[in-house]
């Protein structure tokens, strides 16, 4: 099978498609034949070892100490069941899946061999693969962060920094689905889409420091690293959150000790993950309360066209690469 491979780390051209063995489904695995993926910031951020300030050493312990430990990237996908392994007894051959390994990653390939007790669920009704791919990496982010950190509730405020990607435009819909009202921070050329995912109000950043506008809200989520602790702790209520989705070993160290203090807490660190996450976003789609927001679709032998364009760090949701037919 063909496999898009980083043996190292670097600029996109790293990313070379190879042939590599097709898996085999262990006792337990699911075959699943991939038809869509996305190339992520995180995808990005371990390609080209761009870790945040202080990460460095962590990171390379936890994702490579000299080249990416996983080989082939990718940690979402969607596609269809093309084997099963002894013993499986929730997927068979010809389901429609939406998946995601984890740190295992891999989904920048052919085929992807994961136990099926893993994230796996049953594509949503109605969505394309390319669609329901889109959906993984922001939704169970949301979920994880607003949900399980902050318990979000209707009423509550929440500003986004960095409502345009792929957490912030599925954060935006999720926390209209819980009530709350939102105030999303991005640049004026996705003003229009954020309002149309549901935001309340728009601060351009460019323009305006929501910092220093005098409003406070109860949940503040960080998807971009420049609303630390540090600078979003004069905004929160007394009881407000701090959701810290990207953050330096400083910021952490920070949040620790500083949330401590009062009742205000910080949350940072890995999003969790479940088939039952998936299950909860493909509800959410059939109610329509969240729809996929992709910005460009690639096939997958433009992958490295995909790595450039998501470096530039101005992608707006998701973006895909689709695999041939």
């Amino acid at each position: 099978m063909k496999a898009a491979i980083c043996t190292q780390y670097g600029p996109p051209e790293v990313v070379e498609i190879q042939e590599v063995p097709k898996p085999e489904p262990k006792p337990g695995d699911v075959l699943i034949r991939v038809h869509a993926a996305c190339v992520n910031s995180g995808d990005s951020r371990i390609r080209g070892f761009n870790v945040p300030p202080g990460m460095g050493i962590m990171m390379r312990f936890g994702v490579g100490v000299f080249k990416p430990r996983s080989a082939v990237l990718g940690i979402d996908l969607a596609g269809t069941v093309e084997a099963t392994g002894v013993g499986v007894t929730k997927f068979r051959a010809g389901d429609e899946v939406f998946a995601s390994p984890g740190f295992n990653s891999g989904t920048h390939a052919e085929y992807v061999a994961m136990a099926e007790d893993a994230v796996i669920a049953m594509k949503p009704v109605g969505l394309t693969m390319a669609e329901s791919a889109s959906l993984i990496f922001g939704g169970m982010t949301a979920l994880s962060y607003l949900k399980r950190d902050a318990k979000l509730q209707a009423g509550e405020r929440i500003l986004i920094n960095g409502a345009s990607g792929a957490v912030g435009c599925a954060s935006i819909q999720y926390a209209k689905y819980l009530g709350a009202d939102v105030t999303a921070v991005c640049s004026a050329a996705n003003a229009e889409l954020v309002t149309r995912l549901g935001a309340d109000r728009v601060i351009d950043y460019e323009k305006e420091d929501f910092t220093t506008h005098g409003e406070t809200y109860d949940v503040v989520m960080d998807n971009v690293g420049n609303a630390l602790w540090g600078q979003s702790k004069r905004v929160l209520t007394d009881t407000g959150r701090h959701l810290g989705v990207v953050s330096t070993l400083p910021g952490m160290i920070g949040a620790a000790l500083f949330s401590k203090r009062g009742n205000r807490r910080v949350f940072a660190g890995i999003a969790g993950a479940s088939a039952r996450s998936l299950e909860r976003l493909s509800d959410m789609v059939a109610s329509g309360d969240l729809v996929p927001v992709i910005d460009r679709t690639y096939a997958f032998e433009e992958i490295v066209e995909a790595h450039r364009y998501v470096d530039t760090s101005r992608k707006r949701g998701s973006v895909v690469i689709e695999f041939p037919a």
